[in-house]
């Protein structure tokens, strides 16, 4: 490190000729001492320390720069350390990192000697005893990676054991880390993975023939003559969408069946039988309640056959109605399609005795034979019309029609069925007074519903009506009812989910049944309409039918008003009668009953159930 040592006498040299002023105060001084901190450098990984130590005015002279001899030994031996080491590039790099730092060292103790020499007065007299031993020292201490092969490591008396264990540590570290060889590895493992890649198939290209004839294309689609000349464009036409279920033309529509065949003469006793129905009974209406106990044995007594099960629609069953004879048994049944199927149980063969017709082209959610007149089929669709098949006519009468909004439900609204109450899915309800011609409303209502799925009126007090919305029931006073903004008298708010349906028992009146998406039906007191109505019971039932099944409807039995009629989910496939404390009267079973049957109604005085699924099939239990 020789080269160090000349470098360093330079500097000395120049510091010297530039600091002149400094020999005015030779002889009031003694001595001068600085002190620097060690300045630590790094240098291709290796620590290179630089130490400071006082030295002696008197000594100095211009153009001289007196060294300790123990500075210039370990100057000379400065090159042998640096042959040792392993790199041979170790010098050039020494040069490029060390000497900038030397030069900062310099020109630090440079400005520390000027600042030191105007205070030579007042310093002079407290360091007299350091005049003979002061000297600059300047050390490197490179750190090597072998210890044994570093020169001078002992003769650094100033470090600590601490300090030499640590500098003993990196050495081995260094040299551990040397002999795991990681890069010579890592080229080892990059030439592997280039080798173990799979090559790159070369597809071979098919070669083109010149004379090669193409594919044959269509020239009516490349819009090209025969002769070669392109045609002109057409002007494109702009696409009507056509409605999926149009509206069918107003007025009156025949009864002309679907499935009609050859043999017309069926079809005239057919209709000639559903027109002469038009009586019914009120013997059991009239008398009491049944004992649970006869009630259960006559139910028991109610059967299902395969001659009892026949498809009469094409779609999903949304209504089915009972007519209510005494003599025959007589089913109708709303499809999603917006047909309507008739079906009649006595004769002997299932095809001959069922006829299907088309009045409406959206869903038939409501089905009702008329109180006064069992001839006439009152018929309410989702496609804004309210028709009545009338029997003796064979015509599908439009009673209302509103193309703005469709229907959701209706009720007869006096005994007579001359008034009828239509609730609307928008939550608005109609009016509508059959006696008056023309297809209009009488009154249009709106309620505070943002929608209604059925409406039921009072079968005793007839005065008030309920209608189900979404999660909430309200109880209406017809007298007090008014164009805009109708108050209800009650309110039922107790429902957590979507509500289904909502009835008052059919004789008198005295109980409310819910049907509510929460898998509860809940039984009302409604004995006593005031203010509120309080909640009975709550029973437990699977009401979850997923979207491809109608939606359960919870229906009284007309001849036993505490019990409950509903569909169920379980298996195998039934139809479950409740009692309103919610106990399980009985279950509809058979081997012919083998699908959910969604919707069901009992025959007013007869023991007869009707059960239609979403394929179209009518179920009927008899005794």
């Amino acid at each position: 490190m020789s080269w160090l040592s000349a470098e360093a006498e330079e500097k000395a040299c120049s510091r010297q000729r530039n600091q002149v002023k400094v020999n005015e105060y030779k002889e009031n001084q003694n001595v001068v001492f600085v002190s620097l901190r060690p300045e630590q450098t790094t240098v291709l990984g290796k620590t290179a320390k630089v130490y400071l130590a006082p030295f002696s005015l008197t000594n100095y002279k211009l153009g001289q720069f007196k060294c300790p001899k123990s500075l210039l030994e370990k100057n000379s031996n400065d090159a042998v350390m640096c042959k040792k080491f392993k790199k041979t590039q170790l010098k050039k790099t020494c040069k490029k990192k060390l000497i900038p730092k030397m030069k900062a060292i310099s020109s630090k103790a440079e400005s520390t000697l000027q600042k030191s020499s105007l205070d030579v007065h007042a310093e002079s007299n407290k360091l007299e005893h350091k005049n003979s031993s002061d000297a600059v020292i300047c050390n490197v201490d490179m750190e090597s990676s072998d210890e044994d092969t570093t020169p001078g490591l002992d003769d650094f008396s100033g470090l600590s054991p601490y300090e030499r264990k640590r500098l003993k540590n990196i050495s081995e570290n260094a040299n551990f880390f040397a002999s795991l060889q990681l890069s010579e590895s890592a080229a080892r493992l990059r030439e592997m993975i280039e080798k173990r890649q799979p090559p790159k198939s070369k597809r071979k290209k098919p070669k083109q023939r010149e004379n090669e004839i193409g594919c044959r294309r269509s020239m009516r689609l490349l819009k090209v003559d025969p002769s070669g000349v392109s045609l002109p464009a057409t002007p494109t036409q702009p696409t009507l969408e056509e409605d999926e279920n149009p509206l069918l033309p107003p007025g009156p529509l025949e009864m002309i069946p679907e499935n009609q065949d050859d043999n017309n003469e069926l079809f005239k006793e057919f209709l000639q039988t559903w027109g002469e129905m038009n009586k019914t009974s009120r013997k059991n209406t009239e008398k009491g309640l049944f004992s649970i106990k006869s009630y259960k044995a006559n139910l028991n007594g109610m059967v299902i056959s395969e001659d009892a099960v026949h498809k009469v629609t094409n779609g999903s069953i949304f209504s089915v109605a009972l007519h209510p004879s005494e003599t025959r048994t007589l089913v109708a049944a709303g499809a999603k399609s917006g047909q309507i199927g008739l079906w009649d149980l006595t004769q002997q063969r299932k095809e001959d005795g069922a006829y299907v017709f088309y009045p409406h082209s959206q869903p038939v959610s409501c089905l009702y034979f008329s109180p006064a007149n069992p001839a006439h089929l009152l018929s309410l669709s989702y496609d804004g019309t309210l028709r009545c098949g009338d029997f003796s006519r064979a015509i599908f009468e439009e009673v209302y029609r509103n193309e703005r909004s469709g229907f959701s439900s209706f009720d007869f609204l006096t005994e007579d069925a001359s008034t009828l109450l239509v609730g609307h899915w928008d939550g608005n309800m109609s009016l509508v007074d059959r006696r008056t011609p023309g297809t209009s409303f009488e009154k249009l209502i709106r309620s505070s519903l943002r929608k209604i799925r059925t409406v039921h009126v009072h079968p005793v007090h007839r005065q008030y009506f309920m209608t189900a919305g979404l999660r909430d029931i309200h109880i209406y006073d017809v007298r007090h009812l008014k164009l805009r903004g109708s108050q209800p008298l009650i309110s039922l708010t107790e429902h957590t989910k979507s509500i289904a349906s909502a009835y008052f028992s059919p004789v008198t009146g005295n109980r409310v049944v819910t049907t509510c998406a929460d898998c509860k039906l809940r039984v009302f007191d409604s004995s006593c309409i005031s203010s509120q109505i309080p909640l009975l019971t709550t029973i437990r039932h699977n009401t979850i039918t997923g979207r491809w099944l109608t939606r359960f409807q919870a229906v009284w039995d007309p001849k036993q008003e505490d019990c409950i009629l509903v569909g169920s989910m379980a298996h195998p496939r039934r139809v479950e009668i409740f009692h309103e404390t919610g106990k399980r009267v009985h279950s509809f079973l058979g081997e012919c009953l083998a699908s959910v049957c969604s919707i069901n109604v009992m025959h007013p005085t007869r023991y007869i159930l009707a059960g239609g699924n979403s394929s179209g099939k009518l179920h009927v239990f008899m005794n």
